[in-house]
C-alpha cells in the first residue's frame, strides 16, 4: 500500500468508491481507502476535502515516483508484552489516562486493581442529570469525578498536538468498543458524550475480563511508603468504610479537579511544580452563523457537518487568549465538583445537532501572577468557583453578553443559554482579576478579525472556565516515575502531562509500559 496526501475532493464524493475519483497518470489503482479527511474552508468559494489514501497498485516503485509526496505505507501494528509482577498493580483514577492504563496493564496479564472515587457511567449520568435538573451536587460523583472522567460529559474530541503510534491504537480500541468508523478517518474525530459513555463501560468490561477489576466509590485518602517507596494506600468508601491497599506501584491518574488529592500530595512529599494554565468563559453563538462565517455559499452542504473552529491571538500586553474545546451544535453544562463553587464546560452528543455552537475562550495564567505557594493556582480558581456561585445567590450559572461584558452595552443575547439548572444574567466583570477580564476582552476582539462575528455583541458568555488545565505538575524521571516516591507513575492530565482525552489516553499507556518495563 501507499500513502498519498493532499488530495483535493469535492463535497459530492462518494468514499465507498473511491476509483472512480482519481487518476494518476501511468498508475494502475487496484484499490483506494480514505485514511484522512478534513474540511478545507480557506476559500468560501471552493470548500472541498482535503483528503489522503491508501491505494493498493499495481506496481509501487512506479508509483512512488509518479505521484507527488506519496510513501510506502504499514499499518502500524501495537504490541502488548507480557508480564508478571508480585503484586497487582494499582491505577488511580478512572478517566482516560486511567482507563488506558488500566486497560495496557489487563492486556499484559497484571490483573490491575482500578480505585475510582466517582460511580460507574450509568450511575454517574444519574446523579448528573439530576444536579442539571436543579438536584443538589454530588461531590464525589459529577462532571469531574466517575467513570470516563471529565471527558465523559464533553465533546469527545480525539484531536491531539502530539504524534505518536500509541495514537492510532487509542483510536482502534475506541472504535472497537463502539464509537463510529470515522473516527479513524476525520482529522478532526469526535465520539460524543452519548457514544463515549457506552465505549468507556465496553473497555471497562474489557478489563475485567482480562482479571483486571474496578472499584468505584472509592477515593485514595493517603499514599503510605517505605524507604521512599511506596508500600500502602489508605482508602475511602463513599460509605465512609476504609480500608488499607498493599502495593507496590500505583499509576496515579487523578485527573485535574481532584484538588483534596492534590493537597494530601503534598503534604507527603510528593514533588510537584506549578505550571502555567489558563481560565476563562465559554461563549455561545448560533451554530448557522459559524457555519456560514465558515464555509459562506456551502454552508447547506449535505456533506458538511456543524463547522468548527480553533482560534488563537497574542496580545500586546505579552499574554495569549485562545479558544478551547469547541463543541459544534453542543452545550454549555455546570461541571461543579464542589459545593458552593461554580465551573463550566462544553459538551455535545454525537450528532452535534444543538442550535448553538459553544468555545471556551481562555487566557494563560503564569506561575508569577500567583503567590508562592505550590497550590495557590488551585486556590485561585476556588475563589474565581465561588465568586460565581456568590453572584447568582447560588439560584444558578452566571452568563452575560459579549455587548455588556467586552463593550460595557446590555444587549439582547442571540441565542438561548444552554446551561442547566438556569442561567442568571449579571456581571461577569466581578469573576475575575483585573489581568484576566482585560485579556479576554481585548481577545474576544482580536477573535473577531479571524472569525467574522465572533464578538457580536449578542453572543453569549458563561463562566467560568476554569478546569482546562492542571495548575501543577507532578515531578518524574526518565522512567515516568516520581522522583520524590519510587514506584509511583503520575499519569494524564491531572499530572500535568495532557491536555485532552487523546494525550492523556496515550500518557496513561506509555506509564502503563513503564511500569511493566521495571518489573
Amino acid at each position: 500500500m501507499i500513502l498519498v496526501p493532499n488530495i483535493k475532493l469535492p463535497l459530492d464524493t462518494d468514499f465507498s468508491n473511491l476509483l472512480g475519483a482519481i487518476n494518476f497518470k501511468g498508475v494502475k489503482i487496484k484499490s483506494a481507502k480514505l485514511y484522512k479527511k478534513s474540511v478545507d474552508a480557506r476559500r468560501k468559494n471552493d470548500v472541498h476535502f482535503c483528503c489522503s489514501l491508501l491505494l493498493e497498485v499495481e506496481n509501487e516503485s512506479i508509483a512512488l515516483k509518479r505521484i507527488k509526496n506519496s510513501k510506502l505505507y504499514t499499518e502500524p501494528v501495537y504490541k502488548y508484552k507480557k508480564a508478571v509482577a508480585d503484586m497487582r498493580p494499582i491505577v488511580v483514577g478512572f478517566g482516560p489516562a486511567g482507563i488506558f492504563a488500566a486497560y495496557t496493564l489487563a492486556k499484559s496479564g497484571l490483573c490491575p486493581i482500578v480505585i475510582e472515587r466517582g460511580d460507574d457511567v450509568d450511575t454517574r449520568q444519574k446523579k448528573v442529570d439530576a444536579f442539571w435538573g436543579g438536584g443538589k451536587l454530588d461531590a464525589e460523583s459529577n462532571v469531574q469525578f466517575g467513570e470516563g472522567g471529565a471527558g465523559t460529559f464533553s465533546d469527545g474530541k480525539l484531536t491531539t498536538g502530539i504524534s505518536d503510534i500509541r495514537c492510532r491504537e487509542v483510536l482502534k480500541i475506541f472504535n472497537e468498543n463502539g464509537a463510529d468508523d470515522n473516527i479513524l478517518t476525520d482529522a478532526k474525530a469526535h465520539i460524543g458524550t452519548d457514544v463515549l459513555a457506552v465505549v468507556i463501560k465496553n473497555i471497562r468490561n474489557k478489563i475485567i475480563a482480562l482479571g483486571g477489576e474496578v472499584r468505584f466509590g472509592e477515593r485514595l485518602e493517603s499514599i503510605n511508603t517505605n524507604n521512599n517507596s511506596v508500600c500502602s494506600l489508605y482508602i475511602k468508601k463513599q460509605n465512609g468504610e476504609t480500608y488499607t491497599l498493599h502495593c507496590q506501584r500505583i499509576i496515579l491518574a487523578i485527573g485535574h479537579s481532584a484538588r483534596d488529592t492534590l493537597y494530601m500530595l503534598r503534604d507527603i512529599g510528593l514533588n510537584m511544580v506549578k505550571k502555567p494554565f489558563a481560565m476563562g468563559l465559554r461563549i455561545e453563538h448560533l451554530q448557522k452563523n459559524i457555519n456560514n462565517a465558515l464555509y459562506g455559499d456551502f454552508a447547506e452542504h449535505p456533506a458538511l457537518a456543524n463547522a468548527s473552529y480553533k482560534l488563537a491571538v497574542h496580545l500586546e500586553n505579552g499574554r495569549g487568549v485562545y479558544t478551547f474545546c469547541m463543541c459544534p451544535g453542543g452545550y454549555v453544562v455546570n461541571a461543579s465538583s464542589e459545593n458552593g463553587k461554580i465551573a463550566v464546560n462544553g459538551m455535545s452528543y454525537a450528532a452535534r445537532d444543538g442550535k448553538n455552537a459553544n468555545s471556551a475562550v481562555l487566557t494563560e495564567v503564569l506561575p508569577e501572577d500567583l503567590p508562592e505557594d505550590l497550590l495557590s493556582g488551585v486556590e485561585l480558581q476556588r475563589k474565581i468557583e465561588e465568586a460565581a456561585y456568590n453572584i447568582t445567590g447560588g439560584k444558578g450559572v452566571p452568563v452575560q453578553t459579549v455587548g455588556g461584558y467586552v463593550f460595557g452595552q446590555d444587549t439582547a443575547p442571540q441565542v438561548e443559554a444552554t446551561v442547566k439548572p438556569q442561567a442568571v444574567f449579571t456581571d461577569l466583570n466581578k469573576l475575575f482579576p483585573d489581568f484576566i477580564n482585560s485579556s479576554l476582552k481585548l481577545g474576544i476582539t482580536a477573535l473577531d478579525k479571524k472569525l467574522n462575528g465572533f464578538a457580536d455583541k449578542g453572543a453569549l458568555l458563561t463562566g467560568p472556565e476554569t478546569r482546562s488545565s492542571c495548575p501543577i505538575r507532578m515531578v518524574r524521571n526518565e522512567n515516568l516515575t516520581s522522583v520524590s516516591i519510587d514506584g509511583v507513575f503520575p499519569a494524564g492530565e491531572g499530572a500535568g502531562y495532557a491536555g485532552g482525552i487523546m494525550s492523556a489516553a496515550v500518557d496513561g499507556i506509555k506509564c502503563a509500559e513503564s511500569l511493566i518495563s521495571l518489573l
